[in-house]
C-alpha cells in the first residue's frame, strides 16, 4: 500500500503557479479520518486514488478532503489523480470513468498527453439579495459589472458568481473569511468567485471557499465550470485566468463535450519535486 502522495500541480501557467494537490494513488485501507488528516498535513486539496465500488460502470473511485471536511468533487484533483494514472501506465485507452460522490466522471485522454474531465450540464440562479456577498468582499454595488448579474451556479458544487467591472479591483480584493462563510451559508453556496474580464477574451477569477480551512484558491476546476454556464457556455470555449492576486498564476480551460450535454475541463498538470 503507498499511501505517500505525490504532490502535483494543476493548472499551472507560469513559474509557482497552479494549485497544489497531492494524490494517494492507492488509498485502500485509509478511512475518512486519515484522509482528512492527510489533506490537514499538506494543507490543501487532496485526492485519493481507490477501487470501484460498481467495477462494472466505473474504473475508479476519488474521493476528496480538504483541511476540514470531504468534498463531493473537486476538479483539479480529478484531473490530476486521471493524469496521475495514466503517466504511470494505470489508465489505459482514451478514457477513464470515475466514481464520485457528487456523480460519474470521465477523464478523457488525447495523444499529445492532455487530459480533460467531464461535468454535467450547470444549473445556474439569480441571487436576489447581494448585500451579503458584497460586505464579504468589501466592495459597493457599484463596482460590480453592469452587464451581469450575481449568480449561483453549479455542475456539482454551487459557486457564487461575482461580476466586477474593474480587473485591477478584483485583484485587491481582500475579503473577510467569517464574513465570506456566512454569506455563502446564507445563500447556499460553497464558494465566492468574483470575476472580470481580462484581455483577449479571458476572464480573470478568484476562490474564496466557505470552509475549506484556507482563505483562497489558486485554481478552481469545478468554479470555473460553474462560471461557464454563467456566461452562457460560449461555443467558443472559456478561458479562465486564476491565482494571479496569490502569485500562483493559473489557467483553466472549459468548453462544451463534443460527446454530451455537458462540459470538459481541462489544463496543464505537472509533479512538483
Amino acid at each position: 500500500m503507498q499511501r505517500s502522495p505525490i504532490n502535483l500541480s494543476v493548472f499551472p501557467a507560469g513559474p509557482g503557479g497552479g494549485n497544489p494537490c497531492p494524490i494517494v494513488l492507492d488509498a485502500s485501507g485509509m478511512d475518512a479520518q486519515d484522509m482528512r488528516a492527510l489533506a490537514a498535513a499538506h494543507g490543501h486539496e487532496s485526492g485519493f486514488v481507490l477501487p470501484p465500488e460498481n467495477p462494472i460502470s466505473a474504473d475508479f473511485r476519488f474521493r476528496f478532503f480538504v483541511p476540514e471536511h470531504e468534498m463531493e468533487m473537486c476538479g483539479h484533483a480529478t484531473l490530476g489523480a486521471a493524469w496521475l494514472l495514466r503517466s504511470r501506465g494505470q489508465a489505459l485507452g482514451a478514457a477513464i470513468r470515475i466514481e464520485t460522490l457528487s456523480g460519474p466522471v470521465r477523464a478523457l485522454f488525447a495523444a499529445d498527453g492532455s487530459v480533460e474531465i467531464t461535468q454535467p450540464p450547470g444549473r445556474v440562479e439569480p441571487v436576489t439579495d447581494v448585500g451579503a456577498v458584497l460586505a464579504a468582499l468589501g466592495m459597493a454595488e457599484a463596482e460590480l459589472s453592469p452587464a451581469a448579474a450575481v449568480l449561483n451556479a453549479s455542475t456539482s458544487r454551487v459557486k457564487t458568481l461575482v461580476p466586477l467591472a474593474d480587473l485591477a479591483r478584483l485583484h485587491a480584493l481582500r475579503p473577510d473569511p467569517a464574513l465570506v462563510r456566512a454569506a455563502c451559508e446564507a445563500i447556499g453556496s460553497t464558494g465566492l468567485y468574483p470575476y472580470a474580464a481580462g484581455q483577449g477574451g479571458a476572464v480573470h477569477a478568484r476562490q474564496f471557499p466557505r470552509n475549506s480551512g484556507y482563505p483562497e484558491d489558486a485554481a478552481t476546476g469545478i468554479a470555473a465550470a460553474a462560471l461557464f454556464y454563467g456566461l452562457c457556455a460560449p461555443k467558443a470555449g472559456l478561458i479562465v485566468r486564476q491565482g494571479e492576486a496569490m502569485g500562483r498564476p493559473s489557467e483553466i480551460r472549459v468548453r462544451c463535450d463534443p460527446e454530451g450535454p455537458g462540459c470538459r475541463l481541462g489544463g496543464h498538470v505537472e509533479v512538483v519535486f
